[in-house]
């Protein structure tokens, strides 16, 4: 979908459709307002008879409205005005793009962006309803022979705003769209079957993306993996048939000798458990344990189209998890590139061994700080659900700036406990430590375990199990956290700057 900003007055210009709001007790927006005096009262009249009330995500469709250059009128339900916020705020752009799927209209202007939403600025209601329209507008369907349904006419959506605000708005339209590209990607990505999507297919992925950005890449092969000691990560690929990569992508947009930001994903392309095999229920969506790879490629790719002036590396260990005869067996002990022995008690607990010799690796570029993504424990979903991320940090302003990016993008993290009293649930009798610390504090445990690893630098751990993907009937990536770590880097670009 295309996106474009103007300073126009409601229902002015030829369009598909005007979009304006309505709050409850059938209080008009400032737009509604300006259309029904447009249509001389025919809105109010409208709403007189009871066809909208303005209750929250309600919508009425208006044809020929008369004094109105616009095609259509569409009337999207507010809710209370004392209760709009963030959320009502969202959930009113979805009503109306959802509504706007559903006509022939080619353009839209929509004249929500200049509804006061809280506290926020101009560019967090463009930023958003960017985030939103898109997400609507995502159809993935290159698996199929046939497009079943039919495809959306809307291909234009005019966000209208005062004309004081047209430069906030224009930069605010420039970074969402971006975001919207990398979310894109990581919804691409996350969707495709394991059967496509292999840890090479992430591979080739990183160099189509090096190469439409000028990225810098290195991709490592089990050869080069044996020779670094990387002994958790080559545990995981044994069972395998498709050989394991570990993938560097790097975005050099700051000074040349300012230390990068690195963001490690977890790049599990299908995870049967291995040995410790899941339950049959629900495995197909095991080609999901890739969505923090895929994050990072999403942000790469935002980072690298709004030419942010910092650096960051991206770094993805993809390998798939099998049973086999060559598989790793439960207690069997490994030794990581870091030279810490561990002794895998479930090998289905499998994301923590090849991230922690990929956090090891990133020792290499002398980072500023170091976050990994990763679909990593069930238990962070019981926890918290499909609503927040679970974050853990070993630096408490790097979990700070996390929290308040994911406030800022709607992508929001839960701060969770990494103190040493749960360390103890991972001894072993025989190997330094254990990949698993029993069903007490799961997802703080599996924290636990890479923080063993990451003690030369500054570090956070987004547990994206609850977030990164739907179940159900709207099965399929959500693209998240691309938001909060587009945010992150933009937040510390800022700084930099």
């Amino acid at each position: 979908m295309e996106f474009s900003i103007k300073s126009a007055a409601a229902g002015r210009q030829k369009s598909g459709c005007a979009v304006a709001g309505i709050f409850e007790s059938r209080k008009p927006s400032a737009a509604a307002t300006a259309l029904d005096r447009a249509a001389g009262g025919y809105i109010g009249n409208v709403m007189g008879r009871g066809d909208m009330e303005g209750r929250a995500g309600s919508t009425l469709l208006l044809h020929n409205v008369p004094g109105v250059a616009c095609e259509r009128v569409l009337l999207v339900g507010l809710g209370r005005a004392g209760d709009f916020g963030d959320r009502q705020y969202r959930e009113a752009v979805a009503a109306a793009v959802k509504a706007l799927n559903a006509t022939s209209a080619g353009e839209a202007e929509l004249h929500l962006v200049s509804l006061a939403v809280g506290k926020r600025d101009v560019g967090w209601r463009v930023q958003q309803a960017i985030a939103v329209a898109g997400d609507c507008a995502y159809r993935f369907d290159r698996m199929k022979s046939k497009q079943e349904n039919r495809q959306p006419a809307l291909r234009k959506l005019v966000l209208c705003v005062d004309g004081a605000a047209m430069r906030a708005a224009q930069t605010a339209l420039k970074r969402g769209a971006a975001v919207a590209h990398g979310v894109d990607l990581a919804k691409d990505l996350g969707n495709l079957p394991g059967n496509v999507c292999t840890p090479s297919y992430l591979a080739e992925q990183a160099q189509t993306l090096a190469t439409a950005h000028r990225l810098g890449i290195d991709v490592l092969e089990r050869k080069d993996m044996e020779k670094l000691g990387m002994g958790t990560l080559l545990s995981v690929a044994r069972g395998s048939a498709q050989p394991p990569k570990l993938i560097a992508l790097q975005y050099r947009g700051g000074a040349k000798n300012a230390k990068p930001v690195a963001l490690v994903g977890k790049g599990v392309t299908f995870d049967t458990g291995g040995i410790s095999l899941k339950p049959a229920p629900e495995m197909d969506e095991m080609k999901f344990d890739m969505c923090g790879a895929a994050s990072v490629f999403g942000t790469l790719k935002a980072a690298a189209e709004m030419k942010l002036p910092l650096n960051v590396v991206g770094i993805v260990p993809a390998t798939e998890n099998m049973p086999g005869g060559k598989a790793t067996k439960p207690g069997d002990i490994v030794t990581s590139m870091s030279g810490q022995t561990v002794e895998i008690l479930n090998t289905d607990a499998e994301g923590r061994l090849i991230l922690c010799d990929a956090l090891t690796y990133a020792e290499r570029f002398d980072p500023a700080a170091v976050v990994d993504i990763a679909t990593l424990t069930g238990a962070c979903v019981i926890a918290l659900g499909h609503v927040a991320s679970g974050l853990f940090a070993n630096d408490a302003a790097l979990a700070k700036e996390l929290l308040a990016a994911g406030d800022a993008a709607h992508d929001r993290a839960w701060h969770m406990p990494l103190w040493d009293d749960y360390q103890d649930q991972l001894k072993s009798n025989f190997a330094d430590f254990a990949n698993i610390g029993g069903r007490p504090a799961g997802s703080v445990t599996a924290a636990c375990f890479l923080a063993r690893f990451t003690k030369k630098f500054k570090w956070a751990h987004l547990d994206i199990a609850g977030t990164a993907w739907k179940s159900g009937r709207e099965k399929g990536a959500t693209g998240r956290p691309v938001p909060l770590l587009t945010q992150f880097l933009i937040n510390r670009s800022r700084k930099k700057a």
